[in-house]
C-alpha cells in the first residue's frame, strides 16, 4: 500500500469520524429542548418573567407577583406548570413598562404586564397569541365634566393624562382626537395627578380602572366605557424579538385557554360592571 493510498483513508476516516460528531450535535443541542432546562432559556432551569415594579390587582394582589394571586400571575403559574416548570422555578423580574416595549435584550424569558398586542411593537419585540382583550374605561373625579360626557366630543373638551407608550394613550390621539393630554412615565403619577386636579379625566383598562376606583383614588369613578380600538389586539405576553421559545410557550398558552383557566381567571379577577354606559362616538 503507498503512502498516498494510505493518507487518502486517513483523511476518509477523519471525514467519517466528523460527520458522525456533527451528526449527533443536534441531537445533544436539543435534548432538552421545551424542558426547563431547554438551553434557550435566559437562565436553564428557570422561568424568568418579566413585569411591573409595583403590580396592581386585578392582575397581581399584594404587590406580590410570587404570591400567585391575580389574574396575570394566575396565568403565569398555570402556564409554567403546563411547561413543566415547577412553582419555585418561575423567577420574577421587576420593570418598567417603557423598558419592557422598548427594543433590544430583555433579561427575561417574556414579560407579562397589561401589553397590548399592535403592529408597531411586533417589529422590535414578539408577542404570543392574545390571550384577554379588556374594554377601555373613562376613570374622573366628581364634579368634573366627565361626569355628563355623552359624545366623543364632550370627552375631547377634558384635560386628559395618560402613561407614554401606552394603548390608553394611542387611544386618546387615534379614537378620540385628543392631542394635548399631559403624559407621565407611570400609572401611578397619572392617578396623583387626577387627585390634585391637574387632569380631568384618565383611560384605562376596565380591570384596572375597577381597582383604581376602588382602592387607589376611592374618590373616583369610572364614567363610561368606550368601543375597542381596532388597532389593539389585546394583552399578549412580550419577548425579545425574535426569541425560539416563542411557539413553545404559545403551544402551552393555547392548551391552558383550553382548559378554561384563562376564562377562570378571568371570572375570578376581571369582573365588569354590565350597567356602566358606553360613549361610541
Amino acid at each position: 500500500m503507498t503512502h498516498q493510498m494510505i493518507d487518502t483513508m486517513r483523511r476518509a476516516a477523519s471525514a467519517l469520524l466528523l460527520g458522525a460528531v456533527a451528526a449527533t450535535l443536534p441531537l445533544t443541542a436539543t435534548a432538552q429542548d421545551r424542558t426547563p432546562m431547554d438551553p434557550r432559556l435566559q437562565t436553564p432551569g428557570q422561568l424568568t418573567v418579566g413585569t411591573g415594579d409595583p403590580v396592581y390587582p386585578p392582575w397581581m394582589l399584594n404587590n406580590d407577583p410570587a404570591g400567585g394571586e391575580g389574574f396575570e400571575n394566575g396565568l403565569v403559574y398555570a402556564l409554567a406548570e403546563e411547561m413543566g416548570f415547577d412553582r419555585d422555578q418561575v423567577v420574577w423580574v421587576g420593570q418598567t413598562f417603557d423598558q419592557a416595549i422598548a427594543p433590544g435584550a430583555k433579561p427575561y424569558d417574556f414579560a407579562i404586564q397589561q401589553i397590548s398586542v399592535t403592529e408597531p411593537r411586533a417589529e422590535i419585540v414578539s408577542f404570543s397569541q392574545v390571550y384577554y382583550q379588556p374594554r377601555k374605561a373613562v376613570i374622573a373625579l366628581p364634579g368634573t365634566e366627565a361626569e355628563n360626557a355623552t359624545s366623543f366630543e364632550d370627552l375631547q373638551a377634558l384635560r386628559w393624562g395618560a402613561v407614554i407608550g401606552t394603548t390608553d394613550n394611542d387611544y386618546l390621539v387615534n379614537i378620540l382626537g385628543i392631542e394635548d393630554a399631559a403624559i407621565y412615565n407611570e400609572q401611578v403619577d397619572v392617578f396623583q395627578a387626577l387627585q390634585a386636579g391637574q387632569i380631568d379625566a384618565t383611560l384605562s383598562s376596565l380591570p384596572t380602572a375597577l381597582y383604581v376606583t376602588a382602592v387607589q383614588v376611592p374618590d373616583a369613578g369610572i364614567v363610561a366605557l368606550l368601543p375597542a380600538d381596532e388597532n389593539d389586539n389585546g394583552h399578549g405576553l412580550l419577548f425579545e424579538f425574535g426569541n425560539p421559545i416563542v411557539p413553545w410557550v404559545d403551544e402551552a398558552l393555547s392548551a391552558i385557554i383550553e382548559q378554561g383557566v384563562v376564562d377562570d381567571l378571568i371570572d375570578t379577577y376581571l369582573v365588569a360592571d354590565p350597567d356602566l354606559p358606553i360613549i361610541s362616538e
